[in-house]
Protein backbone atom coordinates (compact mmCIF):
# COMPACT_ATOMS: atom_id res chain seq x y z
CA UNK A 1 0.00 0.00 0.00
CA UNK A 2 1.49 3.48 -1.21
CA UNK A 3 1.78 5.66 2.33
CA UNK A 4 -0.18 9.22 1.53
CA UNK A 5 3.08 10.94 2.14
CA UNK A 6 4.95 8.94 -1.29
CA UNK A 7 1.28 10.00 -2.86
CA UNK A 8 1.69 13.78 -2.18
CA UNK A 9 5.30 13.89 -3.22
CA UNK A 10 4.48 12.09 -6.53
CA UNK A 11 1.82 14.49 -7.06
CA UNK A 12 3.74 17.40 -6.10
CA UNK A 13 6.50 16.54 -8.81
CA UNK A 14 3.87 15.67 -11.67
CA UNK A 15 2.17 19.00 -10.52
CA UNK A 16 5.63 20.85 -10.85
CA UNK A 17 6.23 20.01 -14.62
CA UNK A 18 2.96 21.58 -15.91
CA UNK A 19 1.03 24.82 -15.29
CA UNK A 20 -1.80 25.17 -12.89
CA UNK A 21 -4.88 25.32 -14.88
CA UNK A 22 -7.40 28.09 -13.90
CA UNK A 23 -10.26 25.18 -13.37
CA UNK A 24 -8.03 23.37 -10.63
CA UNK A 25 -6.38 27.05 -9.67
CA UNK A 26 -4.33 25.44 -6.28
CA UNK A 27 -3.91 27.71 -3.20
CA UNK A 28 -0.15 29.26 -2.79
CA UNK A 29 1.74 27.73 -0.13
CA UNK A 30 1.75 31.39 1.33
CA UNK A 31 -1.87 31.99 1.09
CA UNK A 32 -3.45 32.25 4.27
CA UNK A 33 -6.40 29.90 5.37
CA UNK A 34 -9.17 32.15 6.10
CA UNK A 35 -12.53 32.43 5.48
CA UNK A 36 -12.49 35.05 2.47
CA UNK A 37 -15.40 35.14 0.28
CA UNK A 38 -13.80 37.74 -2.13
CA UNK A 39 -11.44 35.53 -4.73
CA UNK A 40 -14.59 33.27 -4.85
CA UNK A 41 -17.56 35.72 -5.47
CA UNK A 42 -15.91 37.82 -8.17
CA UNK A 43 -16.51 36.99 -11.90
CA UNK A 44 -13.80 34.86 -13.23
CA UNK A 45 -11.96 32.28 -15.93
CA UNK A 46 -14.02 29.21 -15.97
CA UNK A 47 -17.66 31.07 -15.26
CA UNK A 48 -20.13 30.90 -17.84
CA UNK A 49 -22.07 34.15 -18.76
CA UNK A 50 -24.89 33.14 -17.17
CA UNK A 51 -24.28 33.77 -13.51
CA UNK A 52 -25.29 33.00 -10.58
CA UNK A 53 -26.02 29.31 -10.53
CA UNK A 54 -23.86 28.79 -13.68
CA UNK A 55 -20.81 27.68 -12.17
CA UNK A 56 -18.87 24.66 -12.73
CA UNK A 57 -18.14 24.39 -8.97
CA UNK A 58 -20.86 25.86 -6.57
CA UNK A 59 -19.76 29.11 -4.55
CA UNK A 60 -20.57 26.87 -1.36
CA UNK A 61 -18.16 24.08 -1.88
CA UNK A 62 -15.45 25.88 -3.54
CA UNK A 63 -15.57 28.29 -0.51
CA UNK A 64 -15.19 25.52 1.77
CA UNK A 65 -12.56 23.95 -0.53
CA UNK A 66 -10.83 27.27 -0.12
CA UNK A 67 -11.31 27.23 3.45
CA UNK A 68 -10.02 24.18 4.17
CA UNK A 69 -6.97 23.96 2.49
CA UNK A 70 -4.06 24.08 4.27
CA UNK A 71 -0.63 25.27 3.03
CA UNK A 72 0.88 23.24 0.68
CA UNK A 73 -2.28 20.20 0.00
CA UNK A 74 -3.37 19.03 -3.40
CA UNK A 75 -6.93 20.05 -5.19
CA UNK A 76 -8.91 18.06 -7.24
CA UNK A 77 -6.72 14.63 -6.78
CA UNK A 78 -7.59 11.36 -8.44
CA UNK A 79 -7.64 8.77 -6.06
CA UNK A 80 -8.54 5.19 -6.22
CA UNK A 81 -10.96 6.12 -9.58
CA UNK A 82 -12.52 8.74 -7.43
CA UNK A 83 -11.45 12.97 -7.35
CA UNK A 84 -10.46 13.59 -4.01
CA UNK A 85 -11.39 17.58 -2.98
CA UNK A 86 -8.21 17.73 -0.94
CA UNK A 87 -5.16 15.58 -0.19
CA UNK A 88 -2.66 17.24 2.05
CA UNK A 89 -0.15 15.81 5.01
CA UNK A 90 -3.19 15.62 7.23
CA UNK A 91 -4.74 13.06 4.97
CA UNK A 92 -7.86 13.61 2.79
CA UNK A 93 -10.60 16.33 2.81
CA UNK A 94 -14.15 15.70 1.44
CA UNK A 95 -16.46 18.95 0.95
CA UNK A 96 -20.14 17.16 0.33
CA UNK A 97 -22.99 20.05 0.85
CA UNK A 98 -25.61 16.80 0.46
CA UNK A 99 -25.86 13.59 0.17
CA UNK A 100 -23.49 12.01 2.42
CA UNK A 101 -24.81 8.14 1.68
CA UNK A 102 -23.23 8.69 -2.10
CA UNK A 103 -20.10 9.23 -0.68
CA UNK A 104 -19.60 5.56 0.81
CA UNK A 105 -18.22 3.97 -1.50
CA UNK A 106 -15.77 6.50 -2.45
CA UNK A 107 -15.07 7.06 1.53
CA UNK A 108 -14.61 3.18 2.10
CA UNK A 109 -11.23 3.07 -0.66
CA UNK A 110 -9.81 6.95 0.64
CA UNK A 111 -10.12 4.96 4.24
CA UNK A 112 -8.02 2.33 3.08
CA UNK A 113 -5.03 4.84 1.79
CA UNK A 114 -5.54 7.57 4.95
CA UNK A 115 -7.47 9.25 7.00
CA UNK A 116 -10.54 11.40 5.48
CA UNK A 117 -12.05 14.13 7.16
CA UNK A 118 -15.67 14.78 5.40
CA UNK A 119 -17.01 18.49 5.58
CA UNK A 120 -20.80 19.42 5.80
CA UNK A 121 -22.32 22.41 5.82
CA UNK A 122 -25.23 23.24 7.31
CA UNK A 123 -27.51 26.53 7.20
CA UNK A 124 -28.01 28.16 10.17
CA UNK A 125 -29.88 31.64 9.07
CA UNK A 126 -30.99 31.38 5.43
CA UNK A 127 -31.73 34.83 3.60
CA UNK A 128 -33.93 33.24 -0.06
CA UNK A 129 -33.46 35.65 -3.09
CA UNK A 130 -35.67 35.62 -6.06
CA UNK A 131 -34.46 35.89 -9.37
CA UNK A 132 -37.24 36.27 -12.22
CA UNK A 133 -35.22 34.34 -15.19
CA UNK A 134 -36.83 36.53 -17.70
CA UNK A 135 -35.54 39.45 -16.73
CA UNK A 136 -32.37 38.25 -14.70
CA UNK A 137 -34.00 40.86 -11.76
CA UNK A 138 -33.03 39.90 -8.32
CA UNK A 139 -35.53 40.46 -5.64
CA UNK A 140 -35.25 41.99 -2.06
CA UNK A 141 -33.69 38.79 0.05
CA UNK A 142 -36.15 37.52 2.67
CA UNK A 143 -34.72 35.74 6.14
CA UNK A 144 -36.15 32.15 6.28
CA UNK A 145 -37.86 31.41 9.57
CA UNK A 146 -35.58 28.12 9.77
CA UNK A 147 -32.93 27.80 11.63
CA UNK A 148 -29.74 25.14 11.37
CA UNK A 149 -28.33 23.40 14.00
CA UNK A 150 -25.96 20.59 14.46
CA UNK A 151 -29.04 18.19 15.00
CA UNK A 152 -30.60 18.61 11.44
CA UNK A 153 -27.57 16.41 9.90
CA UNK A 154 -28.40 13.58 11.53
CA UNK A 155 -30.75 12.31 7.75
CA UNK A 156 -27.28 13.05 6.47
CA UNK A 157 -24.81 10.94 8.90
CA UNK A 158 -27.32 8.20 8.67
CA UNK A 159 -26.19 7.41 5.19
CA UNK A 160 -22.43 6.64 6.54
CA UNK A 161 -23.69 5.02 9.66
CA UNK A 162 -21.72 1.87 9.09
CA UNK A 163 -18.56 4.00 8.65
CA UNK A 164 -18.73 6.51 11.66
CA UNK A 165 -17.28 4.28 14.05
CA UNK A 166 -13.73 4.16 11.61
CA UNK A 167 -11.05 5.72 13.90
CA UNK A 168 -9.88 7.22 10.07
CA UNK A 169 -13.22 9.12 9.41
CA UNK A 170 -13.27 12.44 10.91
CA UNK A 171 -16.36 14.51 10.79
CA UNK A 172 -16.71 18.18 10.41
CA UNK A 173 -20.45 20.06 10.38
CA UNK A 174 -20.18 23.53 9.49
CA UNK A 175 -22.83 25.79 10.57
CA UNK A 176 -23.12 28.94 8.20
CA UNK A 177 -24.91 32.08 7.17
CA UNK A 178 -25.79 32.33 3.79
CA UNK A 179 -27.98 33.32 1.02
CA UNK A 180 -29.86 31.17 -1.45
CA UNK A 181 -30.55 32.38 -4.97
CA UNK A 182 -33.96 30.34 -6.27
CA UNK A 183 -35.50 31.29 -9.50
CA UNK A 184 -39.32 31.89 -9.85
CA UNK A 185 -39.82 29.32 -12.20
CA UNK A 186 -42.04 26.65 -10.23
CA UNK A 187 -45.60 26.39 -9.98
CA UNK A 188 -48.32 28.13 -8.53
CA UNK A 189 -49.29 31.74 -8.50
CA UNK A 190 -45.69 32.85 -6.90
CA UNK A 191 -43.71 30.73 -9.14
CA UNK A 192 -41.69 29.34 -6.27
CA UNK A 193 -43.38 26.07 -5.25
CA UNK A 194 -40.93 23.64 -7.22
CA UNK A 195 -38.70 26.15 -8.20
CA UNK A 196 -35.00 25.91 -9.17
CA UNK A 197 -32.40 26.70 -6.85
CA UNK A 198 -29.75 28.05 -7.99
CA UNK A 199 -26.40 29.36 -5.92
CA UNK A 200 -26.28 29.45 -2.10
CA UNK A 201 -23.46 31.92 -1.09
CA UNK A 202 -21.88 31.81 2.42
CA UNK A 203 -21.52 34.92 4.44
CA UNK A 204 -20.34 33.59 7.81
CA UNK A 205 -18.93 30.77 8.89
CA UNK A 206 -20.60 30.57 12.65
CA UNK A 207 -19.56 27.28 14.45
CA UNK A 208 -17.75 23.98 13.65
CA UNK A 209 -18.64 20.60 15.34
CA UNK A 210 -15.85 18.16 15.20
CA UNK A 211 -16.87 14.45 15.62
CA UNK A 212 -13.59 12.90 15.56
CA UNK A 213 -14.02 9.72 17.63
CA UNK A 214 -17.69 8.18 18.45
CA UNK A 215 -16.89 9.53 22.16
CA UNK A 216 -17.50 12.75 20.42
CA UNK A 217 -21.04 12.08 19.48
CA UNK A 218 -21.97 12.84 23.17
CA UNK A 219 -21.82 16.33 22.15
CA UNK A 220 -24.69 15.52 20.13
CA UNK A 221 -27.00 14.41 23.13
CA UNK A 222 -28.71 17.68 25.09
CA UNK A 223 -27.79 17.95 28.31
CA UNK A 224 -31.32 18.77 28.98
CA UNK A 225 -32.53 15.22 29.09
CA UNK A 226 -33.58 12.85 31.89
CA UNK A 227 -31.36 10.10 32.38
CA UNK A 228 -33.39 7.59 30.49
CA UNK A 229 -35.26 9.25 27.61
CA UNK A 230 -37.32 8.68 24.38
CA UNK A 231 -37.38 10.09 21.28
CA UNK A 232 -39.92 12.37 21.82
CA UNK A 233 -37.98 13.50 24.57
CA UNK A 234 -35.13 14.16 22.18
CA UNK A 235 -36.96 16.16 19.74
CA UNK A 236 -38.14 18.54 22.12
CA UNK A 237 -35.04 18.53 23.91
CA UNK A 238 -32.72 19.03 20.43
CA UNK A 239 -35.68 21.52 18.85
CA UNK A 240 -36.76 18.60 15.87
CA UNK A 241 -39.07 16.79 14.43
CA UNK A 242 -39.95 13.30 16.00
CA UNK A 243 -38.44 12.00 13.03
CA UNK A 244 -35.39 13.29 13.05
CA UNK A 245 -34.85 12.13 16.30
CA UNK A 246 -35.66 8.96 15.38
CA UNK A 247 -33.01 8.85 13.25
CA UNK A 248 -30.87 10.98 15.34
CA UNK A 249 -30.88 8.10 17.99
CA UNK A 250 -30.34 5.32 15.50
CA UNK A 251 -26.97 7.00 14.88
CA UNK A 252 -26.11 7.45 18.25
CA UNK A 253 -26.95 4.32 19.35
CA UNK A 254 -24.60 3.05 15.94
CA UNK A 255 -21.68 4.67 17.17
CA UNK A 256 -22.24 3.80 21.15
CA UNK A 257 -23.24 7.44 22.27
CA UNK A 258 -26.50 6.16 23.37
CA UNK A 259 -28.05 2.61 25.01
CA UNK A 260 -31.14 1.19 24.98
CA UNK A 261 -32.46 0.81 28.16
CA UNK A 262 -35.40 -0.67 27.85
CA UNK A 263 -39.03 0.44 26.26
CA UNK A 264 -42.05 2.86 27.55
CA UNK A 265 -45.17 1.33 24.91
CA UNK A 266 -43.80 0.99 21.74
CA UNK A 267 -40.40 3.15 22.12
CA UNK A 268 -37.07 2.45 23.18
CA UNK A 269 -35.75 3.92 26.19
CA UNK A 270 -32.25 5.81 26.07
CA UNK A 271 -29.35 6.40 28.12
CA UNK A 272 -26.01 8.36 27.59
CA UNK A 273 -22.97 5.73 27.69
CA UNK A 274 -21.24 6.02 31.18
CA UNK A 275 -23.85 7.51 32.66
Amino acid sequence: MEELETLLARLREADAQEAISPKAKRRAPDEPAVFSLSPLLSPGEGESPGGIGTLGEKQLHAVLKQHYSAPGALREVPLEGYVADIVGEQGIIEIQTRGLGRLRKKLEKFLARAPVTVVYPIPRHKWLCWIDPATGEIGPRRKSPKIGTPYHAFPELYGLKPLLPHPGLHIRLVLLDLEEYRFLDGRGRDKKKGSTKGERVPLALVQEVRLDSPADYAQLVPASLPPSFTSKDYAAAAHIPRPISQTALNVLYAVGAVERVGKQGQFYLYQRVGK
